[in-house]
């Protein structure tokens, strides 16, 4: 048994590939053996996470997820022997469930536990110090009514520390969505949970526990194979793209380099107060600050300022920008050897450049207006798709409104499967895609999914997409080959963006400030 922190790359899989893996370990071994290795786990962490808990809560459903719990509450029953501690099982079928209505292996994990003398009463306990939640696990999407319900909610909004088994009950293992109760619709579902909340993966490790909603909800996430690793027949769902935290690692660079040895980043946006009275200069001039301080070795910006009476020629914050009118960026010599960001404040001006950048920007990273300009003009769609023909790479940076614009669909349907979106957008347009939120998803044509471990709330802030574009132009530039590490490289800035704000502290996370705190990748 091991934490996951983010670290490391782990592979996940979804709910048909853990079937598929779960049906061949349960051929090879004995009758029971798997939910006794999984019970026997869930009490060990259960007494680590709580080892003065006076009263310990297991609510237990109808499949092999409530089995598991039984045989929970079967071992910390034992060990409780002359401490004080009361283990109280429920169950969703009553305290007079009948074996006859259980799994075989459910139904002996509940024969022994009532043998031993485990405690099954009808209610939860009025008060607890940790409570398992061993009521419902993979593949389950129905809805949570009545005592279910109830009890769910309860667990969702407890104070007490939470040990969910494999999954939190209502979270669908494959794209992170949480299922809400009867008795409060989706704000159950939505909700941030007071207390401490674990999750004991068992024999995989799955893609929800690490997207939309699956994050609040799993909390900590512990994994265990239960001494059968996956084999190579088992297909990956997709990647948890962890890495060394960038504390840990530093940039190499030759001594004999120069500002050109690192690359040119271009920012194209940041349309001007001029046009339709609404500055937004400041989203491009963050998007050329982050390329700066992660690395790029020259930053030009063209601020789309037509009109405007006062045209922006530096940054006296950062005055190693270089400002150019947006035209005189258009060379076809430059756009070819620099790394390109476009969008980033662009407002409705910027649809006028897309054309040019599609058509010459072997790098290109299109985010906010510019793919909105995209999503409504079908010749920008097809100038688009033609580019990875050309050896080009292109990361599209939606955010879920963004993405349902490009997908032609409503948010909600992105939400409600965001690998599935994200990948779709990669397929269809055939770029990267960095569909941002939590547990951030990078898509690619035809390559598993990944995604992002690190960010929280903290990034909910407006300009924090800006630098995450800046920096991920910053991570492409220079590159004679852009095709060739771009994924990889990709995630590394999304992995870097996400960590600095969990490094964050107490005081407010402001756009400009997380720009100044980025730095170069390896």
């Amino acid at each position: 048994m091991r934490t996951i922190t983010g670290h490391q790359c782990e592979p996940l899989y979804g709910t048909a590939s853990t079937r598929r893996h779960e049906h061949a370990v349960q051929a090879s071994l004995l009758a029971h053996t798997l939910m006794a290795r999984a019970g026997l786990a869930v009490a060990r962490l259960a007494r680590a996470l709580a080892p003065h808990a006076r009263c310990v809560w297991v609510a237990c459903g109808p499949g092999n997820n409530g089995g598991d719990g039984l045989v929970a509450a079967l071992h910390l029953h034992r060990w409780a022997a002359g401490t004080g501690l009361q283990v109280v099982v429920t169950h969703t079928l009553g305290a007079r469930v009948d074996a006859a209505q259980l799994p075989p292996d459910a139904a002996q994990a509940l024969s022994d536990a009532r043998s031993a003398g485990v405690l099954i009463q009808t209610e939860p306990p009025l008060s607890f110090d940790l409570a398992i939640d061993a009521l419902l696990g993979i593949g389950v999407t129905r809805p949570l009514m009545g005592e279910l319900a109830n009890w769910v909610l309860t667990l969702r909004t407890t104070d007490a520390p939470v040990l969910c088994v494999d999954l939190p009950t209502g979270l669908h293992a494959d794209t992170g969505a949480l299922t809400g109760t009867d008795n409060t619709g989706s704000r159950s579902a939505e909700s941030p949970q007071p207390g401490q909340r674990h999750t004991l993966s068992l024999l995989t490790l799955k893609p929800g526990l690490f997207t939309h909603q699956g994050r609040d909800a799993a909390g900590q996430v512990w994994f265990d194979d239960l001494g059968v690793s996956v084999g190579n027949t088992v297909p990956m769902t997709a990647l948890l793209a962890g890495g060394k935290p960038p504390s840990e690692t530093k940039a190499l660079r030759a001594h004999a380099s120069h500002k050109g040895s690192f690359g040119d980043v271009v920012v194209i946006g940041g349309q001007g107060i001029a046009a339709q009275g609404a500055g937004m200069t400041g989203a491009a001039v963050l998007a050329a600050r982050a390329a700066l301080y992660a690395g790029a070795g020259r930053v030009f910006v063209g601020l789309l300022e037509d009109g405007s009476t006062n045209e922006t020629t530096w940054d006296p914050v950062c005055p190693e920008l270089m400002f150019r009118r947006p035209a005189a960026l258009m060379d076809a010599g430059w756009l070819r050897q620099a790394s390109v960001v476009c969008g980033c404040g662009g407002g409705a001006s910027v649809a006028a450049v897309v054309p040019r950048l599609l058509s010459t920007a072997m790098t290109l990273v299109i985010d906010a207006d510019a793919l909105n300009a995209v999503a409504s003009d079908e010749a920008l769609q097809i100038q688009l798709t033609s580019r990875q023909g050309r050896g080009w790479l292109t990361v599209l940076t939606p955010h879920p409104l963004e993405a349902a614009r490009l997908l032609d669909c409503s948010t909600a349907q992105v939400m409600a499967d965001r690998l599935l979106a994200a990948q779709t957008i990669a397929d269809r347009f055939q770029v990267v895609c960095v569909l941002k939120g939590s547990g951030t998803v990078v898509t690619a044509p035809s390559q598993v999914p990944r995604i992002n471990p690190t960010g929280n709330a903290a990034l909910s802030t407006a300009g924090t997409g800006d630098v995450l574009a800046g920096m991920i132009g910053a991570a492409l530039s220079g590159r004679e080959t852009p095709n060739r590490d771009g994924l990889d490289r990709v995630c590394g800035a999304v992995l870097q963006h996400g960590w600095l704000a969990d490094q964050w502290g107490d005081c407010t996370l402001v756009a400009s400030e997380l720009a100044r705190r980025a730095r170069p990748m390896t």
